[in-house]
């Protein structure tokens, strides 16, 4: 059922999008601002994020609250929801780019679990706030500021993919997509270890500010190892998706897939091996 509620609450954001837009060009020459990135940044943090991130919160509050009037919820249900809700969102979404033809299958296959994460952070917010038993006041402002949190998350993962198309410098701004995808991901298991009443991974556990700047260091570099390894992946399957399979075993072309797919693996690896070593430092420290 949310999922096609958020299959609906998508149409609706798009509606409203299609109304902005129309209301802000007679106000102000808006499709000229979205032609610079500060333009583009602008439109996805006060259109895009606030719109999508506000139809999929009230694709979850309003049946929530119906059904909770009438039926004794676990509270983890709620993150359960928000998940069904991006999804059902995020499948409305590739609808329209692929029929349209704005987007190929790769693109979207990479960004079906963007939605998640993007609402990962209220979805949590709304599920604390539901199952307190006194709902104070900061339980709703954490909610807000949780919103407000993903509404910038959404706009800046929009922006960082938009500026491939740009020439340098702003173009190296793509290479923090991935990286910070990654660091997403990563934002989205805590939370869900932590409904599911588990401890939190830790990975910074050093005793002075020196080892655990150190650590903080290794975090940031194995994100960026591992979000590039991930996007210099995509880019290959990009590359290589137009050819026939005849192409692909040309000579030439098999030494550029073997040369690119072993480099990317290797940062893959490092990363790990940087995530391993956090981890048993903890367990070393621990334990």
């Amino acid at each position: 059922m949310f999922f096609i509620i958020g299959a609906i609450s998508g149409i609706l954001a798009l509606s409203l999008e299609w109304i902005f837009e129309i209301v802000a060009n007679r106000v102000v020459d808006w499709n000229q601002i979205k032609q610079s990135l500060p333009g583009i940044a602008l439109q996805q943090f006060v259109e895009v994020g606030s719109i999508e991130e506000g139809c999929k919160l009230a694709a979850i509050v309003v049946p929530t609250c119906y059904l909770q009037r009438r039926h004794r919820l676990p509270h983890s249900n709620v993150f359960i929801f928000t998940i069904a809700v991006a999804l059902g969102f995020t499948a409305e979404e590739n609808w329209v780019y692929l029929f349209h033809g704005t987007a190929s299958i790769l693109d979207r296959t990479i960004g079906t679990p963007v939605h998640v994460m993007f609402s990962a952070p209220w979805g949590y917010a709304l599920e604390i706030y539901i199952s307190s038993n006194t709902r104070l006041n900061r339980d709703k402002k954490f909610i807000f500021r949780a919103w407000v949190n993903s509404v910038i998350c959404h706009a800046l993962v929009n922006v960082l993919s938009s500026a491939w198309r740009y020439s340098l410098p702003l173009r190296l701004l793509s290479y923090g997509l991935f990286p910070f995808l990654l660091w997403m991901f990563w934002r989205l298991e805590q939370l869900l270890r932590k409904v599911q009443g588990k401890p939190a991974i830790t990975l910074i556990s050093g005793y002075t500010p020196q080892q655990r700047y150190w650590q903080r260091s290794l975090v940031l570099f194995a994100l960026v190892l591992g979000g590039n390894a991930i996007f210099g992946l995509f880019l290959l399957a990009k590359i290589l998706s137009p050819l026939s399979p005849l192409k692909l075993l040309d000579t030439d072309i098999l030494w550029f897939i073997f040369n690119r797919f072993f480099l990317n693996l290797f940062f893959g690896v490092l990363a790990w091996l940087i995530y391993r070593y956090l981890r048993y430092s903890v367990r070393r420290r621990y334990f």
